[in-house]
């Protein structure tokens, strides 16, 4: 069971613009640099907030993690009370993979500080098949080592034909996929087995958009359907030749829809002072 007082860490922060604040929450194994075209193309109007969460990129894991969604839904909490205006103002929440899974987990465990969701390639609870697409990476690692974990990851996180197109991202992965994070990765992953939302998911209250990509194979993109009859209101977006890393993959089409999602739960937002 996740401890009921994780212990602190300040998490590193990619910050920029000005506007509504945008928070957007890479998965498992990745960093803010997911998110690096997308941050560039929503800063002139919007507020981004891009953290690397508990063990990933720049922010260190105190010890004692449980890598738990609670125990990185606190850490986000402690960061948007910091970084935001007093008294915080609720903040519209972007996640991909399991940063979608954390961003369904704090709409429902702190609703006042989400003001609506956008969920990028992910699912209310983790069916049979991700549990073996996780388990088939850490098989991998086992077997190939570091090599073996980054040739399958480029295997299952994108569309073929963009990664032939652009083998750039190989070296990128083996800038990230270090013994430390692979560690982290796995501690993750076993708390992420666990998720299951799918009986809370008739109760949250905010706009909600949700992009999935018929060329993933990590999320089937049948979890898409589930979520928007199970989320009242819930927006459903499908995108042909798209993995799944959507905000790398196809960055502009990723900050359109979170650009537009925001400017439509903005106005219809009240007034201050209306109620």
């Amino acid at each position: 069971m996740a401890s009921n007082h994780p212990a602190a860490t300040e998490l590193y922060v990619r910050e920029s613009g000005s506007g509504p604040t945008v928070l957007l929450l890479h998965g498992l194994g990745g960093d803010h640099s997911v998110w690096t075209e997308v941050i560039e193309r929503l800063s002139p109007d919007l507020h981004v907030l891009a953290p690397d969460l508990r063990g990933h990129g720049r922010t260190p894991s105190p010890p004692g993690s449980t890598f738990s969604l609670e125990e990185f839904g606190a850490d986000i909490v402690r960061l948007l009370t910091e970084r935001t205006e007093r008294p915080s103002p609720p903040v519209h929440v972007v996640g991909l993979s399991a940063g979608a899974f954390l961003a369904l987990r704090l709409a429902h465990d702190h609703p006042g500080r989400v003001k609506s969701l956008v969920l990028v390639n992910g699912a209310a609870y983790c069916d049979p098949h991700t549990r073996e697409i996780v388990a088939s990476w850490q098989d991998a690692y086992r077997a190939g080592g570091e090599e073996g974990l980054i040739l399958r990851l480029i295997k299952d996180l994108y569309d073929r034909d963009w990664a032939e197109a652009h083998l750039e991202v190989v070296e990128q992965m083996h800038r990230q996929f270090t013994e430390p994070r692979v560690g982290v990765v796995t501690r993750w992953a076993e708390q992420l087995t666990r998720f299951d939302m799918r009986g809370q998911l008739a109760r949250l209250a905010v706009p909600t958009l949700i992009l999935q990509c018929m060329s993933d194979v990590v999320i089937d993109p049948s979890h898409g359907r589930f979520l928007r009859q199970s989320i009242p209101g819930a927006e459903l977006r499908l995108y042909r030749d798209t993995g799944h890393m959507m905000p790398i993959e196809k960055p502009q089409v990723t900050a359109d829809a979170i650009r537009e999602h925001v400017r439509r739960t903005e106005a219809r937002a009240p007034a201050p002072g209306t109620g």
